[in-house]
């Protein structure tokens, strides 16, 4: 195990990644999704993409997870359970639910498990080893709040997820536009969704590791649910007015 030292230089590199990633993102949309084009290498099926992309988190979280002087304390044992409700569904149900044949460039898939296996290890080596969280934590004003946060979030996310599923019939492919639940007050709910969750983590667990993963969220998901919303205004001329592209109201 990497020293404290070295440890705080993971975050650091983290909170580095976050600033680079909003800079960047402002150039240029990811090319996955409906914004897939070619010029970016071999790709793979984004149903394979997805799996492999965000198993670390899940699997290496884990695994660094149990090397921890506190892997069996109460605290730390919930708030792995909350880590691995979001990504054994990220990971293993959500590639397994995707339709259609979209296909995702291999740097893309190759640059998200990296950072997953850097995000997975700090987050892991924080809650299991170097926090600490006696058990009066899991009835601290921040610990409730925080799981509340996390708990909306994910509803919020899978919901939406589920809607844009939906849309299409089995063999369709293509897009429509989404309506119902969040969709009527923003073009990218299952983003501000998965926002709100890791804000909820940063504060359930009170961290600095919590928070940079909470800010590389917001870097990575708020330019594309932009890219989104202006992707809905160029190709449906119907798209309602009144929707923002992440956050109700404001943005």
């Amino acid at each position: 195990m990497p020293a404290p030292g070295v440890y705080l230089w993971l975050v650091l590199l983290e909170l580095a990644l976050a600033v680079a990633t909003m800079v960047g993102l402002r150039f240029l949309t990811a090319p996955y999704g409906r914004h897939g084009r070619s010029g970016w290498g071999p790709t793979v099926p984004a149903r394979v993409g997805w799996l492999v992309m965000e198993s670390p988190a899940a699997l290496w979280f884990l695994a660094v997870y149990l090397t921890g002087a506190h892997k069996t304390a109460t605290v730390p044992l919930v708030l792995l359970a909350l880590w691995q409700l979001h990504y054994v569904q990220r990971a293993f149900v959500y590639p397994m639910l995707m339709r259609g044949g979209t296909r995702m460039p291999v740097s893309i898939m190759a640059m998200a498990f990296t950072f997953n296996l850097l995000n997975g290890y700090v987050n892991a080596r924080w809650i299991g080893d170097l926090g600490d969280y006696p058990t009066g934590w899991l009835a601290d004003p921040r610990f409730l709040a925080g799981t509340v946060l996390f708990l909306g979030g994910l509803a919020i996310n899978l919901d939406a997820d589920r809607r844009l599923r939906r849309l299409r019939g089995p063999g369709e492919t293509g897009y429509r536009i989404p309506h119902g639940g969040a969709f009527r007050w923003v073009s990218s709910p299952n983003y501000f969704g998965e926002i709100v969750e890791w804000f909820g983590w940063a504060l359930a667990t009170w961290s600095l590791p919590g928070l940079a993963f909470a800010l590389y969220t917001t870097a990575n998901l708020a330019p594309r649910a932009l890219a989104n919303h202006r992707w809905y205004h160029e190709n449906f001329s119907t798209y309602p007015p009144q929707r923002r592209a992440l956050l109700p109201h404001l943005l």
